[in-house]
């Protein structure tokens, strides 16, 4: 059994993405806002809201690439809780437009990533997916939390995979 680029990708994106948003909504971080946006693990660290705008397009940016299609632009002007929010709704709503057919056979779709410095990658899509897109969009999104975490938001490893719900094994009642 293998699995599809687009389960490998659009339903893991969309479900980081949404726990992403819900962190914004913690009563803690809403009343730290102001001091949390421009916050940074270190010093030489994009802070906090480069990192979700850094996620945002690693997610689209990636997809849009395996699709074959031009993302959407979002300049990287949010500076609140609710702006992140909101990119993060935009990102989701890209995401999900793209349907499965459009993914089929994109593993093996050249991707060419340039860096501004004229430096880069080629890849297939398999590989630019694997060891690169999602890498990069999960080392924002840990960031991010890190950044939430470290000036004492009382997030913990239940929001980062909270898309997965309340357990669902339990221990047995005793007899």
């Amino acid at each position: 059994m293998s699995i599809s680029m687009y389960d490998a990708s659009v339903p893991l994106l969309v479900n980081i993405l949404t726990n992403m948003r819900n962190w914004l909504d913690k009563a803690d971080a809403v009343a730290a806002q102001d001091k949390l946006a421009g916050a940074r693990l270190v010093e030489d660290m994009r802070p906090l809201t480069a990192q979700y705008q850094m996620a945002s397009d690693s997610a689209k940016n990636g997809v849009a690439r395996l699709a074959g299609i031009e993302p959407p632009s979002m300049p990287d002007t949010e500076e609140t809780f609710a702006q992140l929010k909101e990119r993060c709704d935009k990102t989701i709503a890209f995401i999900q437009s793209v349907t499965t057919a459009q993914l089929d056979g994109s593993e093996t779709r050249e991707v060419i990533l340039k860096f501004p410095s004229g430096n880069g990658y080629r890849f297939d899509g398999l590989g630019y997916l694997t060891k690169f897109m999602l890498p990069n969009f999960f080392f924002h999104a840990t960031t991010a939390y890190a950044i939430l975490r470290a000036n004492g938001i009382q997030i913990g490893k239940p929001d980062f995979l909270a898309h997965m719900g309340m357990p669902n094994l339990l221990p047995a009642e005793p007899a």
